[in-house]
């Protein structure tokens, strides 16, 4: 028997709807008692292990409140439908930081600063921090 990895749009649409639900403050629990599975299978949705259909899909957006094609905004695309004229996807690295409870809660607080000068010093101190290691 040949394990097959996830293909790597499946994994970057589950990475959003953990984005999403942690954003939204839900468990996996709560949402999969929402869509009537259990957390182990959301748990799988969320790394890509299992594929999750159009309908599921769009159970999962309306329970968070988002637009399906949220899902899918900076995934990776096929060759043969890759536009010239798209914008590059989003780079792997950020899309699992923003995925991360490190990461939600960081671009939270982040966003609650209002004065712009003080936005300016934190970003920076991280990218001096960045630099330091």
């Amino acid at each position: 028997m040949v394990l097959k990895s996830p293909e790597p749009v499946d994994r970057h649409v589950g990475s959003r709807v953990r984005m999403h639900r942690l954003m939204a403050g839900m468990s996996q629990d709560a949402l999969a008692d929402q869509i009537g599975i259990t957390f182990q299978q959301v748990q799988k949705y969320e790394k890509g292990k299992n594929r999750i259909s159009a309908s599921r899909l769009q159970q999962i957006a309306a329970i968070l409140n988002v637009p399906v094609h949220t899902f899918f905004e900076g995934g990776p695309e096929s060759r043969e439908f890759k536009r010239r004229d798209s914008p590059s996807s989003t780079p792997g690295y950020i899309n699992d930081f923003v995925s991360s409870r490190d990461g939600l809660a960081l671009m939270r607080a982040f966003a609650s600063i209002n004065d712009a000068a003080v936005r300016r010093a934190v970003v920076r101190m991280v990218e001096s921090l960045a630099g330091a290691e």
